[in-house]
């Protein structure tokens, strides 16, 4: 079984190589364009194989709100939430991850880092997909509670104050594999906190070292101009 998971996590990984052969940013909103050369999942709709512009949308909310349109960005397929995802280190390339998904199934995005950032976007998926994920994955995944507005042929224009307010509060919880529901911040860890640095700063090495290295430059220099002086009598 664990044999089976593995191959399973190393035939994602280069999946993940394959479907992203094209990938720019723009760094004020992360813009990022992927070309997918098969079909693959976000949440609300499966995308097909083709380019894509990914960025974030311009909102004060705390939450990060993923927008997804078309190349050209005439055409805006979706707009969705999701949630922190932090790294220890930044990557200096795009990465997106995917989820596991059934033989045949459109692999699902699970989360999209922007080059030389710590956190990146986790998607956010509805419930039920959630859960279908979680079990497949055996691991929680982010889920929204609330039917959140269509957005499948939108311009970003016509993403209404409403449809935004409607993201910024839909409830969250976390679907584990058991199905259990729980607090998001149970299990994602969605800010960089204490854990990330030491318990305390090392102690301030004592200056004295730098005091007689000091003193010791000063000696030779007062050496060299005394030499110098005798030249020249």
């Amino acid at each position: 079984m664990k044999k089976s998971k593995a191959t399973l996590m190393l035939m994602a990984a280069l999946g993940v190589l394959a479907i992203l052969p094209c990938a720019r940013a723009d760094e004020w909103n992360q813009k990022t364009v992927f070309t997918f050369n098969v079909p693959v999942e976000v949440p609300g709709q499966v995308l097909p194989a083709g380019t894509y512009v990914f960025k974030l949308l311009d909102s004060p909310s705390d939450r990060h709100i993923v927008q997804v349109f078309n190349k050209d960005e005439t055409q805006l397929f979706d707009t969705f939430l999701a949630i922190p995802d932090y790294r220890l280190r930044p990557a200096s390339k795009t990465i997106v991850t995917f989820e596991e998904r059934p033989a045949g199934s459109p692999m699902a995005i699970k989360a999209w880092f922007y080059p030389g950032r710590n956190f990146g976007n986790e998607f956010v998926y509805p419930k039920p997909k959630a859960i279908e994920l979680a079990k497949a994955n055996n691991v929680p995944v982010p889920a929204t509670l609330a039917e959140v507005p269509a957005n499948t042929s939108k311009t970003a224009a016509t993403i209404t104050e409403s449809d935004i307010a409607a993201l910024r509060t839909a409830p969250l919880k976390a679907e584990q594999p058991t199905e259990e529901e729980v607090e998001v911040a149970e299990v994602f860890e969605t800010t960089a906190t204490n854990a990330q640095l030491p318990d305390s700063l090392p102690a301030t090495a004592s200056g004295m070292p730098l005091i007689g290295l000091v003193g010791l430059l000063s000696l030779g220099t007062a050496a060299t101009l005394r030499f110098a002086a005798a030249k020249t009598k």
